[in-house]
């Protein structure tokens, strides 16, 4: 089994675990009902997805 030869600097082991770090998940605002939503994901508010309605959606009793 292969061995390094030479010990990773600091600087080259923290360049290589910050690309693990968490990041927040990137929304896109619905062009039909203007909510926040996911890319590549039909509406969950109105149920549109690339300008046509592919879910439906029931209003909320109360």
């Amino acid at each position: 089994m292969a061995n390094p030869k030479r010990r990773q600097s600091k600087e080259r082991q923290r360049l290589r675990q910050g690309s693990a770090r968490w990041r927040a998940p990137l929304l896109k605002t619905c062009p039909e009902c203007g909510s926040a939503v996911p890319g590549h994901v039909a509406c969950p508010s109105c149920g549109y997805y690339k300008g046509r309605q592919v879910l439906t959606i029931q209003a909320a009793a109360e």
